[in-house]
Parts: structure tokens; C-alpha cells; sequence
């Protein structure tokens, strides 16, 4: 057998073993995070942050899409818990109740290791019933406040454009992103109970839902995966009846996310509104999340404006967390700097509004 022979054995037993090994340390890995779905847009940023923290850090990680099923996650959980997971990091697919959230922590109690929830909140219940158990979320009535105030003033600033029928008052509809959500549910509520205090001091009448005949006031995401293909549905629904020529045009658009604005604008654009260019109907969009997508739409005038929540800051602060995790120590060790609840492990991080880099 030749050197040239040998030295190409070598390499191709030690790649092998690189690989192999490489399988056996992410059967064996030390944190295991589990987002609802891979689908959601945000919840797709903070991956890719919290992955590259993670990797940067040399902390041994395994991501699971539960693919907005809660059966298949606490499947997963367990799973991971069996193999040897020395803490979970779970974006909990339901909200509604916390029955799911229980069973996850008491699956990590039975362990012994810590469990973080992140993005979709949990009951303070569920927090304090395990002393290594912590969230990492938003304050969720922060961007209802915010989202409102903003549309509230842009429709101040803009009443006489946005009233394209010229009867004194703007129409809107509200796209929901999940039913139960709390969330979604303060979004809703205070993107619009702040943007009518706005219009009532100015002067000028609160806004009107499009359908009379829809005493929610929004239209329902009715898969609870705040979608733009849901938004966009909706939308087209809309466009087919509400328009210029019947002089009852949808003169605002106000979303619970980014993914659902994003749906709306391409049904604008399909029905030849919001293309950014001069003298085209222009129907204002909001949302929430400020992903790259709807910072694009945006910036090419296709959408009026969202408020930012921080993918970056999240994860973050979620590594920050899982260090403490692994270390022995308590979850918020150290992290001073961020608002936490007073009488729950409970770790918000800031909204912002954004409009646009130059406005």
C-alpha cells in the first residue's frame, strides 16, 4: 500500500469520524430549543440569532419545529429530556391555557433542569411553580399601545388623503393573528383603542370597521399562524367588494404582525394599489415585528409602518439565560440591566416604533 494510499485512508476515517461524531453530539446536546413553528417570520430571525450565539459560544444546541402542534412538541420535550437535555428552551406552541406549559415543567422538574419560555408568554402560575423556570417575552400590551399610537397619529397627519371616498370617516380592518393569544389579543384591542384616542383629541371621528355586519371587529387567522397567505386571502376577499369603483374602499390596514401586513400589501399590489409609485392609491399597512421583509415594504412605500420587536435582543438575552442554566445558577444571573417582573421570573424586552429610516 502506497503513502498516497494510506494518507487518503486517513482522511476519509477521520472525516467519518468527524461526521459520526458531529451525530452523536446532536442526539446528546445540551440545550434543546423548540419554537412553535419554523414558519412564523420572527420566529425565524430569532432562530437564526439565537443559533449563531449559541454556535459562537460553543454551547452544544438542538433546534425541533413543533410545527404549531402542542401534541408534537411535548413529544419532543420528552424525547429530549430522555436523551440526556441538560435544559429546554420552549417557544410553547398553545397559549390558551396552562395546561401544556404545566406538563412541560413538570417534565423538567421530574429532570432536575431548568426550563425558559420565550415569545409566547406563560401564566405567572406556571413560571413560579418551578423554581428553575423563567420567560423571556415582551411586555405583550406594549405593542397594542404603540402600534396604536402610531396609526393613530399617521391618520391624524394624513386624514384628508386616507379618506378616499371623501365621507369624513377612515374604514379599516383588523387581521388577527391567533385566537387566545394574549398577544394577539392586547394588539387587537389597544392598536385601536389608542389610535381612536388619537383621532378623538384631534377632533375627528374614530375609525370604522369595513363590515358592519363583523361585530368582532377583526378577521381571524383561523389556523393560529398569524400567516400572510391568511391576510392575503382575506384581502383579495375584500378588494373584490370594497374598491374605489363602489366608493367603499378599505382605507387602512392594521395587522397583528409583519407576516399578515406583508399578505395584505401583495394583495394591494395585485389589485394594482401600494406599488410605491406616484399617484397610485396608497392604502397605509401596519404591523408588528419589523422584519427585513416589511423594513423593505416600507422603505419602497408599500407599507406605512410597524413597531419593532428586537429578534436580536431576544436571543440575546435567551443565551445569556441558558449560560446561567448550565452554570447552576439562577436563570436571570446577572442581567440586571433588563426590566424584570417583580414578582415572577419574568424578562421583557423593549418595542420600538419604526417608520422608515428617513421619516
Amino acid at each position: 500500500m502506497t503513502k498516497r494510499m494510506i494518507t487518503l485512508i486517513c482522511v476519509l476515517c477521520l472525516c467519518l469520524t468527524c461526521f459520526v461524531g458531529c451525530g452523536r453530539n446532536k442526539d446528546k446536546a445540551d440545550v434543546h430549543v423548540f419554537y412553535y413553528t419554523y414558519s412564523d417570520t420572527y420566529i425565524s430571525t430569532v432562530r437564526a440569532a439565537l443559533d449563531k450565539q449559541l454556535s459562537d459560544a460553543g454551547i452544544s444546541y438542538q433546534d425541533h419545529d413543533s410545527n404549531n402542534n402542542q401534541t408534537t412538541q411535548t413529544e419532543q420535550v420528552q424525547t429530549a429530556i430522555t436523551k440526556g437535555a441538560k435544559m429546554i428552551v420552549v417557544n410553547i406552541v398553545t397559549t390558551g391555557s396552562d395546561d401544556a406549559a404545566s406538563g412541560i415543567v413538570t417534565l423538567a422538574r421530574d429532570a432536575g433542569i431548568p426550563v425558559l419560555f420565550f415569545n409566547r408568554e406563560v401564566s405567572d402560575t406556571v413560571v413560579n411553580s418551578y423554581d428553575k423556570c423563567a420567560f423571556i417575552g415582551t411586555d405583550a400590551k406594549e405593542a397594542g399601545y404603540l402600534q396604536g399610537d402610531m396609526v393613530g397619529d399617521y391618520v391624524v397627519k394624513n386624514y384628508d388623503k386616507i379618506d378616499l371616498n371623501k365621507d369624513g370617516k377612515i374604514s379599516y380592518v383588523m387581521f388577527m393573528g391567533e385566537k387566545g393569544n394574549n398577544e394577539a389579543i392586547y394588539r387587537t384591542q389597544y392598536s385601536l383603542e389608542n389610535a381612536n384616542k388619537k383621532l378623538v383629541a384631534a377632533g375627528l371621528p374614530e375609525l370604522t370597521f369595513y363590515d358592519k355586519a363583523n361585530t368582532d371587529k377583526y378577521l381571524l387567522d383561523r389556523e393560529g399562524k398569524w400567516s400572510a397567505q391568511a391576510a392575503n386571502e382575506y384581502m383579495n376577499t375584500i378588494l373584490a367588494s370594497y374598491n374605489p369603483q363602489n366608493k367603499n374602499m378599505v382605507e387602512l390596514v392594521i395587522c397583528n404582525n409583519d407576516g399578515m401586513a406583508e399578505g395584505a400589501v401583495s394583495a394591494l399590489n395585485a389589485a394594482g394599489y401600494n406599488t410605491g409609485a406616484q399617484g397610485v392609491i396608497n392604502v397605509p399597512v401596519f404591523g408588528v415585528d419589523a422584519t427585513s421583509s416589511a423594513v423593505s415594504l416600507i422603505s419602497a412605500g408599500k407599507m406605512a409602518g410597524t413597531i419593532k420587536q428586537d429578534a436580536e435582543g431576544m436571543a440575546k438575552a435567551i443565551k445569556m439565560s441558558v449560560d446561567n442554566g448550565l452554570g447552576g445558577r439562577a436563570l436571570f444571573d446577572g442581567m440586571s440591566d433588563y426590566h424584570i417582573d417583580d414578582s415572577v421570573a419574568k424578562l421583557r424586552i423593549a418595542y420600538a416604533v419604526y417608520l422608515g429610516e428617513e421619516k
